[in-house]
């Protein structure tokens, strides 16, 4: 427990807001609206002592929400909710309600108060709406792309396939713009070009990947090497029972960022002095692709939180 703290868990969708106040017990409902969240607000303020908000990241419905309780000075996080779905477990908890939800997260914020991230300043939460909605095009041109193959394999019309075309050169502009207004971000904001020029210094890393770090892990810089390849799912787990040693894999972490790292772990692995041999060590030992990249990704994310933690640019040693 926090001492002398009030635990609320709320539970966000797109419609509601249910919540649980783990010192009395008492439950609310209340809409996720403008007027949902000034009643939320308007109802924290009556609790003397300090108060703590905890909800899950919900693809985007909380963040007016969390914005609304930043803005009133009131600390609210949001948590994982992979980790709130493996303490929903270890308590033997299988039903499933947004009540029950609500309870577990208050309970949950009490178990674990170090977990969850606060709200980003407004120039971050800017870069990761961007970021996200990158990934979402590039996504969709990935799918296209495959769509595409399979149907001119079968053999299609001229008219479908200019329709393919302009589709995919739509999906491609916009992906442009979008790099182009991430861009314009970075550089309109000090702290965040110094770190994106600190970032872009390592081989390996380009402008895409120095904004995903930048907007999905902004803890970067503050962190152990462990703790940074947990963060991004990079970390093996082990599997070991008494004498048997089980095959360590990768798990968690923040999906969308380990993917970007996958993209500049393969450029790392042929361009970076430092990374290309032990790239090349792991191939000459029988490792297959994704084991090299993988062990490549993670030397190269704890390679950047060590520079941004020195603020010292990547410099090439005499003899790499």
């Amino acid at each position: 427990m926090i001492p002398d703290t009030t635990l609320i868990g709320i539970d966000v969708s797109r419609d509601w807001l249910d919540g649980f106040c783990l010192h009395d017990q008492k439950r609310f409902r209340h809409s996720n609206t403008p007027e949902g969240h000034r009643a939320v607000i308007a109802m924290i303020r009556q609790i003397p002592g300090q108060v703590r908000v905890g909800f899950e990241a919900t693809g985007g419905h909380e963040w007016v929400l969390w914005t609304a309780l930043a803005a009133a000075g009131i600390d609210a996080v949001q948590l994982p909710p992979a980790q709130i779905k493996a303490f929903a477990l270890s308590r033997g908890t299988r039903a499933k309600t947004d009540r029950i939800d609500a309870e577990l997260i208050a309970r949950f914020v009490a178990f674990r108060p170090e977990a969850g991230r606060e709200l980003p300043n407004e120039n971050l939460r800017v870069l990761r709406t961007l970021t996200t909605r990158r990934g979402q095009l590039v996504d969709m041109r990935k799918r296209l792309r495959t769509q595409i193959g399979a149907r001119r394999k079968q053999g299609v019309s001229a008219d479908v396939k200019g329709m393919d075309d302009d589709l995919q050169d739509v999906l491609d502009a916009q992906i442009s713009a979008i790099e182009r207004r991430i861009e314009n971000v970075i550089v309109q904001t000090e702290p965040l070009a110094a770190k994106a020029n600190l970032l872009r210094s390592i081989p390996g890393i380009g402008p895409v990947s120095a904004a995903m770090l930048i907007a999905e892990l902004p803890e970067l810089g503050r962190m152990t090497s462990g703790e940074v390849a947990a963060m991004t799912g990079l970390a093996p787990i082990s599997h070991d029972s008494g004498a048997m040693r089980g095959r360590r894999t990768i798990a968690g972490g923040r999906r969308s960022l380990r993917h970007v790292l996958f993209q500049a772990a393969l450029a790392a692995a042929y361009h970076n002095p430092v990374l290309k041999p032990v790239a090349k060590r792991l191939k000459e030992r029988g490792k297959p692709l994704k084991l090299v990249v993988i062990a490549i990704a993670r030397r190269l994310v704890t390679i950047a939180n060590a520079i941004i933690k020195t603020a010292i640019p990547w410099q090439i040693q005499p003899g790499e």
